[in-house]
Order: C-alpha cells, then structure tokens, then sequence
C-alpha cells in the first residue's frame, strides 16, 4: 500500500493513499486476518438472525401463506443490493464499504450521513440482541438476574473484538456453522413433514389455499408480511466491510456476493414456504413461540422449544459480534477520513481498539436506555433502526450508479463482479426502496420509525454539509 512522502508530524494523522477506505491512518495498518473460509461463513450467517427464526412470526400472522410472496419480493431486491455492493467492494475494498463510496461519488456529506446512520443502526442492534440473549438464559438460569448476562455477553464481545480480528473471524466461523446446521435440519425435518414422513401426514396445500386462501388478509397483510421480511434481511452488509480485512479483499468478497442468491432463496424462501405449508398461519403459538418452534412440535420433535432456544441464543450472540465489528470498522473508517473524532482512528495491534470501545460504550448505553428510558429514549433510537437500513440501501444504489460510469471511463479491469442488468435493475431497486419507505407512511408504527429516522438523518446531512463547507472554506 502506498505511503505519503513525508512522515507525519508528531500529534497528526495523515492518511495513506489506501485510507481512502479507511484501512490505513498515521502509517498504522488494520490487518488482513480473515480468510476465505471466514467471509464465506460471515456472509452464510449474515443471512440467519433472529428476526428469521422470530421475528417472522409477525409477518406470517399479517400476510398468512402470502408470506412466502413477500420474502421471495424483498429477497430480489436483497439481491441486487447485494450485487451492487459486490461490485463496488471487488473494484475497491474498503473497511467503510458504501460510507467510502458515497463519499467519494457524491460528496463527504454522503458519507457521513451513511455511515453513521448505519454505525447507530448497529449500535441499537448490539443492545437489543444483548438484552433478548440475557432474557434467554434468565429463563434457564432464573437465579442470575437478565442484567448480569447482558453485562458479561457486552464485556466479552467487547473484549474479543479488542483482540486480533481473526478471533472475530473465528466466533463468526463457528456461529455460522450451527446456524446454518440448524436451518438446514429445519429444511431437510420440514420436507420430511410435507411429504408426510414425519407427522401426522402429509398437510397437501390445505394450509396454503384454505383458512381465507393464500392471501387472507389482503393487500395490507402482504405490506405487513413485507415490511417484516425487509427488516430481517438487515446486516448482510457486514460481509463487505469484512471484505478489507481479509487476506485478498478482491477474490472473497466477489465469492461471498456470487453465493448471496441461493442462500436468500434456500435459507429464507424455503423455510417460510415449509412454515405455512406445515401448520395453519392462524395459529397462535407461530407469533407465541415463533414459527420454527411451532413446526418442531408440529412434527413431533422432543424439545423443540429448548433447541430452537438455543439457536436463537446463538444467533443473538452471532449478530452482536458481528455488529460490535462492523460498528467499530465503519467508525474508524470515518473518522479516518476525517469524518468523526480523531481519537477514534488509533490502530493498536491492527485492531481499532478506541472505536471498538466507543460502539460497544454507545451499545451499552442503548441498554440502560432500555432500563431507565424504554418509553423514550430506548424508543426513538430503536424506531431509528428499521428505517436506516433501507436509507442506506439507497445510497448504495445511487453510489452504484455513479461509480460504475467512473470506473468503466477509468477502470475498467476492476470491474470484476458486475451489477445485472445495470443500469435498469439498479433503477428498479431505487425504485423499490423508495416505494417501501412510502408504504411505511400507511401504518402508525411504521410511521413513527419514519418520523425518528428523519430526524436522525436530517441531523447528518445538516453536520455533513456544515462540513464540507468549513474543509472547502480551509481549501480556499
């Protein structure tokens, strides 16, 4: 990587040319820890989370059979997002992924208003799965209070992602692979169930077609259901950001991309079309329990309660790791490009040590906001969460747009993963974003996710623009 000409002075940070990704401050390096195993199991697990094998619940009981429409409708547009990312994270890997592409194709106030919009996304994130992976094991253990397990899961999270980042690698490593050996049993048991080997028999369609037919509640159901389903496919982006620190960026990240279609189709699609087919979406216990547990016992498997518990505890687990590393790389990505406090961008061992301990402390402060302030402070920031994803996935769109044009003018050879049917289907999912943030305008909750998003991204473009004009000024 190339290096400035001359030495910084003492008590300044001067940026190598590769710290345009935030990969490189002062002459101190992030690492290259991360095999090709590593962000292959990263991207698998970025795709089961909680909020598939939970939070679906909710979607199924508004959409009914439907569900599987609206799964299979926000896993196409996952996809092109995804497409658009590998290829701009192919041509040019960088530990800020989108946040250093929209500034660069845009403008620094893109790529604050991105990134940190995204940092507080998965900040927010790293308190909930805190709090429900304590709640889990207060269940288990009811004499260590939630609010001890919470502590311990943030401090060794917090300390593991302190060390080198192959030890991230590795509890991402691991966790993928029990999430990915749970759903693929889940998948293999429900086909068994289908084809009525296990069970009571074969359900046939009854549940698809009967109890109101495959779309009971109509065109509002399918928004619900879709909504849900948008929202659970949220974190996928970490892989990118992984990306930079992996032992050769270009190759992984364009593998990690290439095999995004058939894990959304296999992992999400099937498993919610194997849900609806196996038990009626009226029932109760698919909200109570969650879908995945209400099939389990359906077919009769013993403790189908506890395994999916535990499941779930590893997921939670899994996606906090994954957002304590993703915060702290997008942080110090910004502020290594002089968009965030200074202190944030000091590199110890390859590691970002200080803005690791800024996204966990911004973590654990969502948690006893969740204690002293849930009806409030708790609330905005959580309402922040739902909507930033979907601000970012179109920047990302945009940033694809621009950056495509400029690196087939300057550099062509980059372009090793490419956008499908660009520039078209890049308009389509622009399109696409846009219409679910204003489908997001028809129900109350939704609209005051809206509400506090845009109040959150108004404060960033304003301290964008304010920005940009002051280093302009400094120029002049």
């Amino acid at each position: 990587m190339a290096r400035t000409s001359a030495p910084p002075a003492p008590g300044t940070t001067t940026s190598a040319t590769g710290a345009a990704g935030g990969t490189e401050v002062g002459g101190r390096q992030l690492s290259h820890g991360l095999k090709q195993r590593h962000l292959s199991m990263i991207a698998l697990g970025g795709v089961i989370g909680a909020g598939l094998f939970v939070g679906s619940g909710a979607g199924i009981a508004a959409a009914g059979p439907a569900i599987i429409l609206a799964f299979t409708l926000s896993g196409l547009l996952v996809m092109l997002i995804m497409r658009m990312l590998g290829e701009m994270s192919a041509a040019r890997p960088a530990s800020g992924s989108f946040s250093v592409h929209a500034e660069k194709e845009i403008g620094p106030w893109a790529g604050i208003t991105a990134g940190w919009m995204y940092w507080v996304m998965l900040c927010c994130g790293v308190a909930a799965e805190a709090t429900a992976a304590g709640r889990i094991v207060n269940g288990w253990i009811p004499g260590v209070s939630a609010w001890v397990w919470v502590g311990l899961f943030m401090v060794f999270f917090c300390a593991s992602n302190l060390t080198a980042v192959k030890n991230f690698g590795e509890f991402e490593f691991w966790f993928a692979a029990i999430k990915v050996a749970a759903i693929v049993a889940f998948l293999v048991l429900g086909a068994l169930g289908v084809a009525g080997v296990l069970g009571t028999g074969s359900p046939g369609t009854a549940n698809l077609t009967g109890q109101g037919g495959f779309l009971p509640n109509g065109v509002s159901g399918l928004i619900v259901g879709l909504l849900a389903s948008v929202f659970a496919y949220g974190g996928l982006e970490t892989v990118t950001i992984a990306a930079a620190e992996s032992d050769d960026p270009k190759r992984n990240v364009a593998n990690a991309v290439r095999t995004a279609v058939w894990r959304i189709a296999i992992f999400y699609i099937g498993s919610m079309a194997l849900v609806v087919t196996l038990v009626s979406w009226k029932d109760p216990s698919v909200v109570e329990n969650g879908p995945y547990v209400t099939v389990l016992q359906h077919l009769g498997v013993p403790g189908a309660g506890t395994i999916m518990e535990a499941v779930v505890l590893v997921a939670l687990l899994s996606a906090m790791n994954a957002n304590i590393y993703g915060s702290s790389r997008m942080a110090y990505s910004l502020v290594a490009r002089g968009q965030g406090p200074k202190a944030l961008a000091k590199v110890s061992g390859g590691v970002p040590r200080a803005a690791v301990l800024a996204s966990c402390l911004f973590g654990f402060g969502a948690v006893l906001a969740s204690k002293f302030w849930p009806d409030t402070v708790f609330t905005w920031l959580m309402n922040t969460t739902g909507v930033a994803i979907l601000v970012v996935w179109f920047f990302i769109c945009v940033v694809q747009l621009r950056m495509r044009r400029r690196l087939e003018r300057e550099a062509p050879e980059l372009l090793t993963v490419r956008m499908w049917g660009y520039p078209y289907l890049t308009w389509v999912a622009m399109a696409a974003v846009a219409g679910i943030l204003a489908l997001m305008t028809t129900t109350e909750g939704n609209r005051e996710q809206l509400y506090a998003a845009g109040v959150l991204v108004a404060l960033l473009i304003t301290a964008g623009l304010l920005k940009q004009r002051r280093d302009a000024a400094a120029v002049r």
